[in-house]
């Protein structure tokens, strides 16, 4: 199918629209920007030069991709926002473009992002996120896989949050979130293993178990965070979820909530 764009839309030379993509009203759509098949973009939506939209996403109206950095040491270099496939990015919603540090931006596919979300430069945002609304995120922020992260959240530049983890909503993330847990609280501490979720993702009862008795080494015993790491190496069997803590562990820039 061919695709609907407004009469009131601006579209600039050299950009890339997919099969059967709509463009609303009064959108503008700059130069050298990609925009896959299926996509919808909304009204008074602005995607900036180096805006790359995947397959079947959906941005809503007063959205704006791809504007430069909030950043002072930005020079102007040509980077790129990249969204993957089947992402739905909502009303107001920013996301800036990267800078030399990484000369990108990310958010993955399948993710939901609410409205009035703000994502900073050099961001990094695996698949089947989820933002909730007014949630802010500074730059270099990494957030793996199958997060979910409540609303109006502040979170501080170079923070990484690892899969399956969930971080209630109003709070500030200052540390690095571990993976397959629950955090709230001020300051943001742990709160338990993410149960609920990954039970929905049909995680095993004896990897549940596994993550338990994991956790409890390191919040729940008489241990510092690297003396429960080797506990977890010395006590558990190793599998790909218990690795996965101890790597994330050990690439923690910032130290991990308490």
């Amino acid at each position: 199918m061919s695709s609907q764009i407004h009469p009131t839309a601006i579209i600039e030379s050299n950009v890339k629209i997919g099969k059967n993509v709509k463009i609303g009203p009064y959108s503008l759509i700059q130069e050298d920007v990609l925009i896959g098949d299926n996509s919808e973009i909304g009204s008074y939506v602005l995607l900036c030069s180096g805006t790359r939209l995947g397959k079947a996403c959906k941005v809503l109206h007063h959205t704006v991709l791809g504007e430069i950095p909030q950043d002072l040491k930005f020079d102007d270099e040509k980077t790129t926002v990249e969204i993957g496939d089947r992402t739905v990015i909502r009303e107001f919603v920013t996301v800036n473009r990267g800078t030399k540090a990484h000369h990108k931006t990310v958010i993955g596919s399948d993710c939901l992002i609410m409205a009035y979300v703000h994502v900073a430069h050099d961001c990094i945002v695996g698949n089947n996120v989820v933002i909730a609304n007014a949630t802010n995120i500074a730059g270099h922020v990494e957030i793996q896989d199958w997060v979910i992260i409540g609303g109006m959240v502040g979170i501080h530049q170079f923070v990484k949050i690892g899969q399956h983890s969930l971080i209630g909503g109003h709070y500030r993330v200052t540390k690095d979130v571990p993976p397959y847990i629950i955090s709230a609280g001020e300051p943001l501490k742990f709160e338990g293993l993410n149960i609920i979720g990954l039970r929905r993702r049909k995680f095993s009862s004896e990897t549940v178990k596994n993550l338990k008795k994991a956790y409890k080494l390191i919040y729940n015993s008489q241990y510092n965070v690297s003396e429960a790491v080797t506990a977890i190496q010395e006590q558990l069997p190793s599998a790909p979820e218990t690795d996965n803590i101890i790597d994330f562990i050990k690439k923690s820039d910032r130290g991990i909530i308490r």
